[in-house]
């Protein structure tokens, strides 16, 4: 009688790791990711620092893009939506989920994200619609809902304009070194992002070309 072969992994999901060992191998992670960075990550630094065997972590996670990408939204919650039914206080209620953010660990790691993003696609990839995907949804959502109210300009740029709180916020993070408190997630709304929101459009100046 012939063996029978093991079966593919091929459309079979792995058995999964749960509980206090997932949170455990996925707190490692971050870890290794924070000492080292991304390109020097490896499974076997995480099954180290874990205290679990490789095959363990194979049975989960398919390579080190997923199981980093799992970390990292195991560390930070997803962003709860906001329908205060006024657009700015939309903007400061879902945003200053962003404050108190930005200890020397989570500084670390993003700035070792920073690598994987340009190194590395196929993390890139699912990175911005498992991590971003969601932020700007919810962001999208308070434009659109602000937009049907009439509190902002109908003609107004939705891809422009959703990253800039964050783009803000952020760079005054790693590059300043300035925490994201309410006060400054508010001010930046309110002197910033509502005011830009509002106010008309001038037309463009079109040059003319003297040849």
């Amino acid at each position: 009688m012939s063996a029978v072969p093991p079966p593919s992994d091929t459309g079979v999901s792995r058995p999964r790791v749960a509980g206090d060992r997932e949170l455990e191998i996925l707190e490692a992670t971050l870890d290794v990711l924070a000492d080292v960075g991304y390109d020097r990550l490896t499974m076997d630094a995480v099954a180290t620092k874990a205290k679990a065997s490789k095959a363990t972590l194979y049975r989960r996670w398919s390579g080190k893009s997923t199981l980093v990408l799992d970390a990292l939204l195991k560390e930070k919650d997803q962003p709860v939506p906001v329908d205060t039914g006024s657009f700015r206080d939309d903007l400061v209620q879902s945003y200053c989920q962003m404050s108190g953010e930005g200890g020397q660990r989570q500084v670390t790691i993003f700035t070792q994200l920073l690598t994987a993003l340009s190194r590395d696609p196929e993390f890139a990839a699912e990175f911005r619609i498992r991590f971003i995907g969601p932020k700007e949804a919810l962001g999208r959502a308070i434009y659109e809902r602000a937009k049907a109210r009439g509190e902002i300009r109908a003609d107004l740029d939705v891809d422009l304009f959703g990253p800039a709180i964050a783009g803000i916020v952020l760079h005054r993070l790693y590059i300043l070194g300035e925490q994201p408190t309410e006060d400054l997630i508010t001010r930046v709304v309110d002197e910033i992002v509502v005011p830009a929101a509002t106010c008309p459009t001038k037309p463009r100046e079109v040059k003319e070309s003297h040849g």
